[in-house]
């Protein structure tokens, strides 16, 4: 029988972690082909109602909530930076592979405003977020680092003598 002391939890949670990591990155790819296909949405009263055709570019929003929520859980899974940057990495170059060759040959990326919003709503947003979480994973090991040296170093800090 396996207590909470004996070593047992650290490797079970590390063989669940790679799983769920291949699973957030197929996530981004997912998301990323679905963001294409519906960004050309209009509202032309083929889908949506008439509105003059005006374009509503929503999975650019989908890609800036989305992304960053996926490295962040990356990032909290495996705070390394080819690990918690996966899942950006898999959501960029899913778009700009399917945008330029998508299926058939047929570019699926617009050619105006629409494809700036998108790739700025799914990237910018995902790697401020990579950057934060590497940082405060930098700055714990930093802290982890003094505290296991004071620790090493027994009297420092603290009134001796007379």
């Amino acid at each position: 029988m396996t207590g909470p002391g004996d070593g047992a939890a650290p490797a079970r949670a590390t063989w669940v972690r790679w799983p769920v990591l291949a699973l957030l990155v197929v996530d981004a790819a997912v998301s990323a082909v679905v963001e294409l296909f519906f960004l050309p949405l209009r509202f032309d009263g083929a889908l949506l109602p008439d509105l003059g055709g005006v374009p509503f570019p929503a999975t650019a929003v989908l890609a800036a909530v989305g992304t960053p929520l996926l490295v962040r859980t990356a990032a909290r899974l495996a705070p390394r930076l080819p690990v918690a940057g996966a899942p950006l990495a898999a959501w960029l170059a899913t778009v700009l592979v399917f945008g330029f060759f998508g299926p058939g040959g047929d570019a699926v990326l617009v050619g105006d405003w629409r494809a700036l919003l998108l790739l700025a709503g799914g990237a910018l947003p995902a790697a401020v977020v990579l950057g934060g979480e590497m940082g405060r994973a930098q700055q714990a090991a930093a802290q982890r680092a003094a505290d296991h040296d004071a620790a090493r170093r027994p009297g420092v800090g603290t009134r001796t003598g007379a």
